[in-house]
């Protein structure tokens, strides 16, 4: 994301919120977005945020609130939510494998008790109804 265009967006937001006389926290309240997210956007800094979609939704929302047209602001500065070169996944997203689970292999098992118990009320009914002479 451009810094130079995010710290325009973030300059204007701020500067809205203070004329408007609210707290980040009066903000985070109304937008339910994330005070760390607000004062990110607030300060230009887009690399703390989820990604630049995520930032284009929390501008428009944010913008919104402050009775500024979000839509303006992303269409007027689009640089600002281009993504970055390289992002780094370090928390496993692309390492995913198989995890053992001790009961994976007897997934039959139940199944195989359900047909059991079927055939015995079956046989069993059957005997009941020659004893009845009903067959």
């Amino acid at each position: 994301m451009s810094k130079e265009e995010m710290k325009d967006i973030g300059n204007l937001l701020k500067q809205r919120r203070k004329e408007m006389n609210l707290s980040l926290k009066e903000a985070e309240n109304a937008t339910s977005i994330r005070i760390s997210y607000l004062q990110s956007i607030e300060d230009g800094d887009g690399t703390n945020l989820i990604s630049p979609i995520y930032a284009q939704g929390f501008i428009k929302q944010y913008a919104s609130f402050l009775g500024l047209d979000g839509e303006r602001l992303i269409r007027e500065n689009p640089e600002a939510f281009n993504r970055p070169d390289a992002q780094e996944f370090a928390y496993g997203i692309g390492t995913l494998e198989g995890r053992g689970n001790p009961g994976a292999g007897v997934k039959w098992f139940p199944n195989a008790i359900w047909v059991i118990t079927i055939v015995l009320v079956l046989v069993v009914a059957w005997y009941f109804a020659r004893y009845l002479h009903v067959i």
